[in-house]
């Protein structure tokens, strides 16, 4: 309602301004006596107003939504126009006592004005339309989920901008739509992914507990032994629900955690002593090492630890008998970057791009050898949400045959 009156009372502004300058006009132009100046001024403000209500009539009880054509509703609007422009100068004039003569030849000449007026009408409209069935097209497209629907952006006037508008938000739908369609095959291998994690431990807990059942195993050394595997399958499946459980939390942004400003050097000589018994029984050499420009660091040192446990396994995992793996800390102007390299097997280049995905493996067996070597495939994937829940950003260089160095950023200082 509002916008209503504001557009009746621009309406009527823009008539009493017309009105005016036509007066004005003529009074320069012709300098009539004041007393038909006067008399021209009433006829012009009664047949204007009279047009100006036919006008707001027509606006305010939406005659021209009735109509199911926008190229109709334009040219009806002309000839409205027009009409209502021969009638004020046809009164006009027969009021003014103007000849017949004369009155005919300006209605001839205001007929053929009009008349051009509605063709030029005609045709404006069909540019007017072609941008409406566009949009209308564009709509029916979206709705049947063709989201890569466009519409063509012509000129700078406010049709441009709605299929500007139109275009960012089907740009918009089709991004989410991937996401979607990404996220339900994520969901997919996740069930099927966690599934066969979870049913190779089981299979082989079920398998030794039916041969101590059934008598087929008796002596104490095998008995322990089967124990000792259940322990680690256990463990297995432990370490693969607490993996699911954090994965959860940085999906949800739900980590919980306390970063500070921390060194950095004292957390990288208790990850390598951690780690040394390990490498040291597959005879691998660990090595690390700390700039010293690198100071403190913000971060929460057991997550950043998570991040160096995952990585080093994974590093000491992939390197062979005699291989080598390091940490290094370098230090940047607004971070500090640290790697974890190996000159193990390497990274096939059209694997790099995954590395970092949830349960993704190099290996492509999903063998029980596999699966014990492999681990579940979700360590680089936390590692990647942990860092960047600390506001850094997690990286691979890889060539095969020379080994691969994952790297990571971590701020200097809080976050602003």
């Amino acid at each position: 309602m509002r916008f209503l009156q504001t557009n009746f009372r621009s309406y009527i502004i823009s008539i009493i301004t017309v009105m005016i300058i036509t007066v004005a006009l003529t009074f320069i132009i012709m300098r009539p006596p004041m007393s038909e100046l006067m008399y021209l001024a009433l006829l012009l403000g009664v047949t204007t107003l009279g047009s100006a209500l036919i006008g707001y009539l027509s606006y305010r009880f939406g005659w021209w939504r009735q109509l199911r054509s926008v190229r109709l509703t334009l040219i009806l609007g002309y000839v409205l126009a027009s009409g209502l422009t021969l009638f004020n100068v046809w009164v006009t004039a027969r009021l003014m006592f103007i000849n017949d003569h004369d009155l005919a030849l300006a209605s001839l000449l205001l007929l053929f004005a009009g008349g051009i007026s509605v063709s030029f009408g005609y045709f404006f409209s069909n540019s007017i339309e072609d941008s409406i069935r566009s949009f209308v097209q564009g709509t029916k497209s979206i709705r049947e989920g063709d989201f890569s629907a466009r519409v063509e952006v012509e000129g700078h006037d406010e049709f441009a901008q709605l299929s500007e508008t139109f275009n960012s938000m089907a740009a918009r739908l089709e991004e989410v739509e991937e996401a979607k369609q990404a996220f339900e095959a994520m969901r997919r291998d996740l069930i099927a992914w966690v599934s066969h994690d979870l049913r190779t431990p089981l299979s082989s807990l079920s398998a030794m507990l039916d041969a101590m059942a059934d008598g087929v195993v008796t002596d104490e050394a095998t008995v322990q032994r089967y124990f000792q595997q259940g322990q680690e399958e256990i463990a297995r499946m432990s370490r693969l629900i607490d993996d699911l459980f954090e994965l959860a939390q940085l999906d949800a942004g739900n980590l919980d955690f306390d970063p500070q400003l921390n060194p950095i050097s004292d957390l990288i000589s208790d990850t390598l002593g951690s780690f040394a018994a390990r490498a040291q029984s597959k005879g691998v050499q660990v090595a690390g090492a700390v700039s010293s420009e690198v100071g403190l660091v913000w971060m929460a040192p057991d997550k950043i630890n998570r991040v160096l446990n995952n990585l080093l396994e994974n590093a000491i995992r992939h390197t062979p008998e005699g291989g080598q793996v390091s940490i290094e800390v370098e230090s940047e102007p607004e971070n500090v970057v640290v790697s974890v390299a190996d000159n193990g097997e390497g990274i096939a280049e059209e694997d790099l791009p995954r590395v970092f995905d949830r349960f993704y493996r190099i290996e492509k067996s999903r063998s029980r050898d596999r699966y014990e070597k492999g681990g579940a495939g979700l360590g680089l994937a936390i590692a990647k949400g942990l860092v960047e829940a600390h506001g850094g950003e997690i990286w691979v260089e890889s060539e095969v045959g020379a080994g691969t160095r994952m790297r990571f950023s971590l701020l200097t200082s809080a976050p602003a």
